[in-house]
């Protein structure tokens, strides 16, 4: 299945599966984080690392 590109030229294959499944860890990444960020790694035009900085809030004494 393709998928049209932002700049709307339809991508191949591969390359709507694997945007299909970066789009599918990075909900995963955000569904389960309250306070943080998320910053994504791409290489050559494909994400290759999604990492996930959470931030605790302590409640003061």
């Amino acid at each position: 299945m393709t998928e049209p590109a932002p700049s709307g030229r339809q991508l191949p294959g591969d390359a709507a599966d694997h945007l299909d499944e970066s789009l599918a860890s990075v909900r995963e990444a955000l569904s389960g984080l309250r306070y943080g960020a998320i910053q994504l790694t791409v290489h050559e035009g494909r994400v290759v690392q999604i990492d996930v900085t959470e931030k605790r809030r302590l409640k003061p004494n």
